[in-house]
């Protein structure tokens, strides 16, 4: 009997392209790319469909039916925080606290800079409400909520046409029931205006954090909802009925209806997928610990995997503004294919963050686009074929790209066409390299000990001289670079993040209520996880403790054992603590017998779901073939080690299946990847379906996969 054949499906919008990795049960996959529409972006979501259909020599309707699965990965929250095109929103808080969202912190961010400007506030003074309760920071109700001014705050909000409310009380971490009635009074009275509580978002210590977080949500709710809603609407059109998943910042999956109700979760959706797949390719390959790079039409990503896990923070911003909620520690920044090349005031060039974007794109698009890009300074360096761009699926014009740059850039630098291309690119670089030491060195890690994983469509040109940067003598560029986030779609498991405030010096920590606390987010997670369909046999229970020195200001996130939670074990706990303050700090006061203290107490709940079976495994007993087959031309191209170009050879990357091993200079295309070898890198292919890049005055005798040493 035939196998029906069934898909899951990642999707990744970026801002240029939409990514899409098709996995089938019989362990077929597909890749595809299409341009993002950032007027819409399920159009470009929905025409990715369409023609995924076509591939697969089905009718649309006989395409979606066999989809199982889809994940979705979107920047529609990120968009709306970047450009501020977010709800009219309000705040109500207590009475005294109107400014608390403005003051932040009272730190200013560039203590040196003194024309500093603060952000401006998501609401303006205007629409910051106020209620006269008071909630004591036992927990205790000292003022109750008058009914009377919730009537009065009902007119002023309809007069205002306010479109989104954020409420956040003082100390309501401790005792929610203020906001609660708040939200239910005014979610009767005002049936078409997203509503937010801190208690359903954030329930926390630390009112600023709390405050911005809550008022985030609000701002970007709009906004979401009306995506997540617009995007099944289609989809039940096209008779979509399989599961619908959204990917979470903290690396997880969640159902369209939570991320309609907390849309904070999606700030970092399509790059949180980047860790999970680099995690899943670094232990396919037998390794613990990765950096992954993903290099898009827009931006750069950098995050980091240490044991096996993906790093996470609760201490984020996004264009300035505090999100408390855990997510991956990814560093982003403006550096893309799309990225724009300038001169500053200085005279000097400069790279991005200004991006292209997919309309108009960069100059060589051929849309009008009138600034020179990354993508642009590629072509004209001979790393990209303009026949051959996306599988040849766009042609692109090197003609219009060298006389946008000579104009724009060449002449005012005095620099050759070539000149400016290279600089363009050593820029864009050192760019990429310092957003790695970002994520890596500035937080206590060595670079060079980790295996890098390189991915998207632009990443693999540029890798080599990023590792040559940072000393890092190999990198590893997956099967499924292109679409790595996308592909990172279908890999994540379900999870849910819990969060009590307990603010206690060890000493003082009560055992009951210590564990009464874990016992009550065991029972919300599980409640949770068993209405997504999660059976208890595939549910893991991560606690982590946030604790500090006493009189210390910040505190360390500490992962640790269930089973330490469980029986108390706090002398584990301390040492471990002694442990992770001396790696990130340089130092810990165990000899000291300075006492610890808690703050807060997290837990995540994760539900294991099925992954795919068709990713490439390892087959170490093939023998290295010649790639001479595989020769596909030969090209002029720049070589950074010379500084100038040569002729040198192209190869068909889709061709090279087996094991082969290339000898650089040389470039090796795929449809939707361009591998670029400098005059020092070799390049072994067959390993898990990858490609192993590797310098070769570091490894005269070639690169060993498997002897799990990276070295310095």
């Amino acid at each position: 009997m035939m196998t029906k054949v069934k898909y899951k499906l990642g999707v990744d919008i970026g801002g240029t392209f939409t990514d899409f990795f098709l996995v089938s049960n019989t362990g077929e996959s597909v890749m595809h790319k299409t341009l993002s529409t950032p007027e819409d972006s399920s159009i470009g979501f929905i025409t990715g469909l369409k023609e995924l259909a076509e591939k697969c020599s089905l009718s649309d309707d006989e395409f979606i039916q066999s989809i199982d699965t889809i994940v979705h990965g979107t920047t529609v929250a990120t968009n709306t925080l970047l450009t501020l095109q977010g709800a009219k929103t309000a705040l109500i808080t207590t009475k005294g606290l109107r400014d608390a969202l403005e003051m932040r912190r009272g730190i200013r961010e560039e203590q040196y800079n003194n024309h500093y400007q603060n952000v401006t506030p998501l609401v303006p003074r205007s629409l910051r409400f106020t209620l006269d309760e008071r909630i004591d920071s036992d927990g205790n109700v000292v003022t109750s909520i008058n009914v009377d001014e919730l009537e009065l705050l009902v007119e002023k909000i309809n007069t205002e046409n306010v479109e989104s409310i954020a409420i956040c009380f003082m100390n309501s971490y401790l005792n929610n029931t203020h906001e609660k009635q708040v939200a239910i009074y005014l979610r009767k009275h005002l049936e078409n205006v997203f509503i937010t509580a801190s208690c359903e978002v954030l329930p926390s210590i630390r009112f600023y954090e709390r405050v911005s977080t809550t008022v985030v949500n609000a701002y970007i709710g709009v906004d979401v909802d009306s995506y997540i809603a617009s995007l099944q609407e289609k989809l039940k059109k096209l008779n979509f009925k399989g599961g619908f998943s959204i990917m979470q910042s903290n690396g997880g999956v969640v159902s369209p209806e939570v991320v309609r109700k907390i849309p904070a979760v999606t700030v970092l959706s399509g790059p949180a997928a980047a860790p999970i797949a680099g995690a899943y390719y670094a232990k396919m390959l037998g390794y613990d610990n990765c950096i992954t790079m993903d290099m898009g039409g827009t931006s750069f990503d950098a995050s980091m995997v240490v044991d096996g896990q993906c790093i996470t923070s609760t201490d984020g911003d996004i264009n300035r503004y505090r999100i408390a909620l855990p997510s991956l520690d990814i560093i982003t920044i403006g550096a893309g294919g799309g990225s724009i090349g300038w001169v500053d005031s200085g005279g000097l060039l400069q790279m991005g963050p200004k991006s292209a974007g997919s309309l108009p794109g960069p100059v060589c698009y051929n849309r009008d686009g009138k600034e020179p890009a990354c993508t642009d300074a590629d072509l004209i360096l001979g790393y990209l074929d303009p026949n051959f761009f996306a599988g040849g699926k766009y042609t692109l014009n090197k003609d219009k790209a060298l006389d946008q740059l000579n104009k724009t850039l060449a002449t005012p630098l005095n620099l050759t066409d070539i000149e400016t291309a290279a600089g363009m690119y050593r820029v864009i670089n050192m760019n990429m390299a310092q957003g790695v030491r970002q994520v890596s060195v500035e937080r206590g890690y060595d670079p060079r000990e980790f295996l890098m994983i390189v991915a998207g469509g632009a990443g693999p040109i540029h890798a080599g001289e990023i590792c040559r940067e940072l000393e890092i003598p190999m990198f590893v560029v997956p099967n499924a670079a292109p679409i790595f986030c996308a592909t990172g779609m279908l890999l994540g498991d379900l999870k849910h993040d819990y969060v009590r405030s307990y603010i206690k010096r060890f000493s003082q920590i009560d055992k009951k209520t210590f564990l009464a606390l874990y016992d009550d987010m065991i029972q919300e997670s599980m409640d949770t996880l068993s209405s997504e369909g999660i059976e208890k046999e595939n549910t893991q229970l991560v606690p982590t403790l946030d604790l500090r020195y006493v009189g210390q200001y910040h505190e360390v996130p500490l992962q640790v054992d269930m089973d330490n939670v469980s029986s108390f074990d706090l002398d584990v706990i301390k040492n471990a603590f002694h442990k992770e303050h001396n790696r990130q700090f340089g130092y810990s006061l165990k000899e000291e017998g300075t006492e610890l203290e808690i703050i807060n107490v997290h837990l995540r709940a994760i539900g294991i779901t099925e992954k795919p079976n068709s990713f490439a495994k390892m087959d170490d007993a093939e023998p290295v073939k010649n790639p001479d087959f595989a020769l596909k031309s030969k090209r002029i191209a720049y070589i950074p080690e010379l500084d100038d170009v040569q002729e040198i050879s192209v190869f068909d990357g889709d061709l090279l299946t087996g094991k082969y091993s290339i000898e650089g200079p040389a470039i090796i295309e795929q449809i939707n990847t361009t591998i670029f070898l400098g005059k020092t890198y070799d390049c072994d292919t067959g390993v898990g379906g990858s490609f192993i890049v590797y310098n070769r005055d570091h490894y005269p005798n070639g690169f060993d996969i498997n002897q799990k040493k990276l070295g310095k």
